[in-house]
């Protein structure tokens, strides 16, 4: 994969753009999580050491073009001040003469906030002439929200193709991890793909049985995948609607060479509930009003058997209710046998979407994999072998590199 990185760029006296994802969590005007900061920081730090002009660029909630004071970018200047041990300075602009004075007052190593991006309709509807404005209080652009990569915005692809684009370090890093385990694998290559609905992993699914080299469906989507193979559900979450496309799946599976792991035993209660009485059942064993909330033991040591043969893992998903326990042991072992084998050096364990952070957090298994994107809709789009735009405007800067989610 090829991208233009700040390796070999000319910093010194250059304004940055910089596109980050300061789309933060707020309670009372206050920040609840301060990760998506701290993911910036080594960007912030590069281009500051270089002496550049650092100008950051973001988005905040969904205003619709329009100026709405409670989604304001405002707050984040302070928390930032702070991480960065130095005043970041807020503009509450991102256009026009406001932002083209304080641009000027800056110095070399100083730390601009501008106003969230999507106060101007332009934005959003990638227009040429709102890019060109942004574009005008730039020498060079950077982009390090790969979670934003996936829209066609101005500050994330229209503004790639004025000012010389550079990835940043976030974004550097995600793309090479992805690179790693979509791009050019170490095979064989499993995927693991759970949570509840078939009907929103579509295009996922369809992509991955033609690439891996084994494919694990787990949650409530393997119940509409067991039901269509003929078997009783009980009282579980089931898109009973989807059994043809299950079944077409499966047969895309076979005809690609690709093992497809579903469950073999299951765990089952009559509702999620903390501390419920849970019991492992074999399929067809589940009586009407029970439902599986959890994959069974047998399955979790099968999938293990097939991580320990694995060279590479890519994982979206939980395998079970693993907010509730006791249904979050089966994701909670799976997930630290393979952060385990990434420990060592034996896998290639690359996982991304909300609900699987939220899931490998919870087994104490994150740090452990190879990479974790927090980055939701580009990581998934990215899986279902799409184009970012994003990500393709910094392509555009060298030989045409596929960096699309094809294996």
């Amino acid at each position: 994969m090829s991208f233009r990185t700040l390796d070999n760029a000319d910093l010194a006296g250059k304004r940055a753009l910089v596109r980050v994802d300061f789309n933060v969590p707020m309670a009372d005007g206050k920040i609840t999580d301060d990760t998506r900061l701290r993911a910036a920081l080594p960007t912030i730090s590069r281009l500051r050491a270089g002496g550049a002009k650092v100008i950051l660029l973001s988005h905040f909630d969904r205003p619709k073009g329009v100026r709405v004071p409670s989604m304001s970018l405002a707050p984040v200047a302070p928390p930032l001040s702070n991480l960065i041990g130095l005043e970041v300075r807020f503009v509450d602009d991102c256009i026009g003469d406001k932002v083209a004075q304080a641009v000027s007052a800056m110095g070399e190593g100083d730390v601009i906030l501008l106003e969230n991006l999507r106060f101007h309709p332009g934005e959003e509807k990638n227009d040429p002439a709102f890019a060109a404005a942004l574009a005008a209080n730039g020498d060079l652009y950077v982009n390090d929200a790969f979670s934003a990569a996936h829209r066609a915005h101005a500050s994330t692809e229209a503004i790639a193709h004025i000012l010389p684009a550079y990835a940043g370090e976030a974004m550097r890093r995600e793309l090479e991890a992805l690179e790693a385990a979509l791009g050019s694998p170490r095979r064989p290559v499993m995927g693991i793909v759970g949570g509840s609905k078939v009907s929103s992993k579509l295009d996922l699914l369809n992509n991955l049985v033609t690439k891996l080299d084994r494919l694990a469906i787990g949650g409530g989507m393997a119940n509409t995948f067991l039901h269509a193979q003929g078997h009783e559900v009980g009282d579980s979450y089931c898109e009973a609607g989807l059994a043809d496309t299950a079944r077409e799946i499966m047969a895309r599976a076979e005809a690609s060479g690709c093992e497809l792991l579903l469950p073999i035993d299951i765990v089952v209660a009559e509702r999620a509930a903390p501390g419920a009485a849970a019991r492992v059942r074999e399929l067809d064993q589940i009586d009407e009003d029970e439902r599986i909330l959890d994959a069974g033991p047998r399955t979790i040591a099968r999938l293990d058997a097939a991580m320990d043969d694995s060279r590479t893992l890519i994982w979206n998903g939980p395998l079970g209710v693993f907010e509730v326990p006791p249904f979050d042991a089966g994701t909670t072992a799976a997930a630290r046998h393979a952060g385990a084998l990434a420990k060592t050096g034996r896998l290639i364990a690359v996982a991304g979407g909300g609900d699987t952070v939220a899931a490998l957090n919870h087994a104490g298994a994150a740090d452990e994999f190879t990479f974790v994107s927090t980055a939701g809709g580009a990581f998934l789009e990215w899986m279902e072998g799409k184009t970012l735009p994003g990500v393709a405007a910094l392509q555009d800067c060298n030989a045409g590199v596929n960096m699309t989610g094809k294996i």
